[in-house]
């Protein structure tokens, strides 16, 4: 009887640190190419339970595959369009912020005048001459950088191929996977495949509506400040929510600087910021946690680790990949038997911390907790009619 070869831990350690590094650099090299596929998978993800009711409705596959494709590309284009006539209004403007940021300069100089030499004016005729000389020298990484740009840009023109492709193959791939996978388990990788599905809709479409809430919360508190370009700061400050931790706080840095540029009052920009913080204790300990659910939540060392990795990795696109991406192996993760651990890593941690927030959200934190403990109980309502139902089905079968 052959004894079984154990390999001591730090030459396990040493294999696996170089699969990781192995991996991340395939990641690097190929990102051409894994990024439009990524973003496709998530796309067809979402848009495959439309794309099945269209079929319901006795519409062609192809058909219903294209007019999912369609309707999705139509938001994505009147977003576009949004923002950009958002953006020329900022050009009426642009003579008011200089105005205005000449004569904060001004006072700065009047306040520092008598404890350093600062001369405004000849801080202002060196940009031009600064920035012409930053181009000169960084022409060519500044080349490289637009041709990169150009390339992924064009990659992404294939994402819609691929969605399509993915909506019309679905049931094939998924047999794909069921093969390969499922180590003759077939019903638990039957099981493991619409856990990852639901995972990665309820996350698209739950961010989607805590986005529109953002929206019109953030535009609101704006608007009622006086601010102008309300509407497009709260949009914009509401879609950078998908980058956790980091796009709050860049979407509340903008419109806080316009309002001290624009606004003759220094209380509407403490104003602004205070509405923002109170929005955002409502979005983190109410909006996300009962609309997105608990299936996707991350502690917070791995969503920031998250968005850092994908940062160096991938870019901007990276940091909002990673998050989903990080979910999904949660999912696998605890559904194989070797890996619960390394879930059970990823998944929220119980730190007690509630005594140590503010009273205003600990309020938020027991209206949530309600709103959850509701639905779930509305879920396993429904999970006990339904079985019934399927107990039905199987014997006619």
């Amino acid at each position: 009887m052959q004894q079984q070869l154990i390999l001591p831990w730090y030459i396990k350690l040493t294999f696996i640190l170089m699969l990781i590094s192995l991996i991340i650099y395939g990641m690097i090299v190929a990102k051409a190419v894994l990024i439009p596929v990524m973003l496709a998978v998530f796309f067809a993800l979402m848009l495959s339970p439309l794309c099945g009711k269209l079929e319901d409705w006795k519409i062609p596959r192809i058909f219903a595959a294209l007019l999912s494709l369609l309707l999705g590309l139509a938001v994505v284009a009147a977003t576009v369009l949004f923002f950009y006539t958002q953006l020329s209004g900022f050009v009426d403007d642009v003579d008011l912020v200089e105005e205005r940021v000449r004569a904060l300069l001004v006072d700065l100089e009047r306040t520092a005048g008598d404890y350093v030499e600062f001369d405004v004016s000849e801080m202002l005729s060196t940009i031009p001459e600064n920035v012409i000389d930053y181009v000169s020298e960084n022409m060519e990484s500044l080349t490289r950088g637009v041709l990169s740009a150009a390339t992924t840009l064009t990659n992404f023109f294939i994402i819609p191929v691929y969605i399509v492709l993915m909506l019309l193959f679905r049931d094939f791939l998924k047999e794909f996977f069921i093969r390969a996978f499922s180590d003759g388990k077939v019903d638990r990788m039957h099981h493991l495949i619409n856990k990852v599905k639901s995972v990665v809709q309820y996350y698209i479409l739950g961010m989607i509506i805590v986005i529109c809430i953002l929206a019109v919360l953030n535009s609101t508190m704006l608007w009622m400040l006086g601010v102008k370009h309300a509407f497009f700061f709260g949009v914009f400050a509401a879609m950078l929510n998908v980058i956790p931790f980091v796009g709050p706080l860049i979407g509340s840095i903008l419109p806080i600087i316009y309002a001290l540029v624009t606004m003759d009052s220094l209380l509407i920009p403490l104003a602004v910021l205070v509405g923002f913080y109170i929005i955002q204790l409502f979005e983190s300990n109410l909006f996300t946690p009962s609309i997105v659910g608990s299936q996707v939540s991350l502690n917070p060392l791995v969503t920031l680790l998250a968005i850092f990795i994908g940062a160096q990795i991938w870019g901007l696109i990276g940091m909002i990949l990673f998050i989903p991406a990080s979910a999904v192996l949660k999912v696998i993760f605890d559904e194989v038997d070797s890996l619960k651990p390394y879930g059970f890593l990823l998944g929220k941690a119980d730190m007690n911390h509630r005594k140590r927030k503010s009273g205003l959200a600990r309020k938020v934190q027991d209206i949530s907790d309600k709103i959850s403990t509701k639905a779930a109980e509305i879920k396993d309502k429904t999970d006990d009619n339904s079985k019934p139902e399927q107990k039905k089905e199987k014997k006619s079968s």
